[in-house]
Formats: C-alpha cells, sequence, structure tokens
C-alpha cells in the first residue's frame, strides 16, 4: 500500500515559505479525526496522487501514527500546474466506503474496427463501496464485446473485485457503438443570370446618359466663350 510521511505544520508558519522548500501545506480529518494541519514532500506528493488517483487508500506516517486516508481535495496553480495544497480524508476503522472510481476501457470492438462505428464511452466512471482496503484503483470495460451496432455494454457486465459493490443500477449503460454518418456537401447557390444583365443594361444605359450631358456642357461652355470674345472687341 502507498504511504507519506508527514508531520505536524505549525500554523505560524507562511504556506509560501513552507512551499519554497520543496514542501506543500496540508490537512486530514474525518468522522472521528479532528483537523490536523501537516507537512509533506511535494514530490513524494505528486508522485504518490499519480499512482493513488482519488480512490486508492494512502497511510500517512506521523511519527509512530498511521491513518488511513483518501486525498480528498488537491489545490493546483493555475499557472503553473504545481500543486499548493492538499485534503486527505481519515477513513473510519471497520466502515466502508463510498468513492467515484475511474473506468479504463480495453480491447478492440469488432464494430468499431471492420464496420467503421464509433464507440461512445456513456461513463467516465463509476461509483461503488468497500472496504478502504479492497476498493481498486481502476475497473476495466472490455469493449471487445462490441460486434454490432446494436451492442452494448452494462453496468453488469463489468467485471467487479471481490469486497467491491457497484453503486449503480446493473442496466445502466457504460459503453455503446454508434454509426458514423458521411458529411453531404451542399451544392453551390445557383446564380440569376437574369438579374446580372439587367444590372449591366441599366449600367450602360446611365452612362450613356452622363456622356451625353457632359457632351452638352462642353458645347455650351464653348458658345459662352466665343459670346466673351465678341464682347472684347
Amino acid at each position: 500500500m502507498l504511504s507519506l510521511s508527514v508531520e505536524k505544520r505549525d500554523m505560524k508558519l507562511n504556506p509560501e515559505a513552507i512551499r519554497k522548500v520543496g514542501n506543500i501545506p496540508a490537512v486530514f480529518y474525518g468522522p472521528k479525526e479532528a483537523n490536523t494541519p501537516i507537512i509533506l514532500n511535494a514530490k513524494e506528493f505528486t508522485k504518490t496522487w499519480k499512482k493513488a488517483g482519488e480512490s486508492s487508500v494512502i497511510i500517512l506516517k506521523e511519527g509512530t501514527n498511521e491513518h488511513e486516508v483518501l486525498i480528498h481535495e488537491v489545490d493546483i496553480h493555475p499557472l503553473s500546474g504545481d500543486v499548493r495544497h492538499a485534503d486527505f480524508y481519515v477513513i473510519e476503522k471497520g466502515k466502508k466506503v463510498k468513492v467515484a472510481v475511474k473506468l479504463v476501457y480495453s480491447g478492440v470492438s469488432p464494430a468499431v474496427k471492420d464496420k467503421g462505428a464509433i464507440l461512445v464511452k456513456v461513463r467516465r466512471e463509476v461509483e461503488i463501496e468497500a472496504a478502504p482496503r479492497d476498493l481498486p484503483h481502476e475497473i476495466i470495460v472490455d469493449i471487445s464485446k462490441l460486434v454490432e451496432f446494436t451492442d452494448v455494454v452494462k453496468a453488469k457486465d463489468l467485471s467487479i473485485p471481490a469486497g467491491v459493490e457497484l453503486k449503480i443500477g446493473p442496466e445502466e449503460v457504460i459503453a455503446s457503438i454508434s454509426e458514423a454518418k458521411e458529411e453531404v456537401e451542399e451544392a453551390p447557390a445557383a446564380i440569376d443570370m437574369s438579374a446580372i444583365e439587367v444590372e449591366a443594361k441599366g449600367k450602360e444605359v446611365k452612362e450613356g446618359e452622363e456622356g451625353a450631358a457632359t457632351a452638352g456642357d462642353a458645347k455650351g461652355a464653348a458658345g459662352k466663350g466665343d459670346d466673351k470674345k465678341g464682347e472684347k472687341k
């Protein structure tokens, strides 16, 4: 079982000062456990978190004391991605716990491979209940059973370890198959040639009128010039 060494935290210590030396502030608590501030190594926590997730039991070693815990919540820096704080939930001895466990899809679906179908992952996790030491890290979904377009994987088809109870209905669909649809390319809209011709004709007439008006103005201007010359003489 995974374990982490921790030490009690002096609340006078600034959280940023704790992080600067490679540690992170954290806390553990439970139904019969008071909130206890602690400090632990950041790298060791990250490594353990990747292996355990939030559904595997971890042993917190605090001197001679040990606590069975689940990683309850992790605070991540939005820019650096570094862990800033962690919450641990202490499991009450002799009690079962409910957790959401991730589903891992495994195998090859003949419907996908041979018929071009699309795999639809209806669920990414399922809720289970078990004693702390019986909690699985993940549950495998075998998709090799999906042969036809009508085939589905239901909750009752999952391989659940001994001592673990599935907390969803047996008929709940976990995965299904969807037929791939071909995209139909739309034909371009037809161009109205008559509309284009009307616009062209209208433009020609307008240009003709403008030309005639310009010629008339030019002649008028010339006539006025001659009159002025006659006056000088």
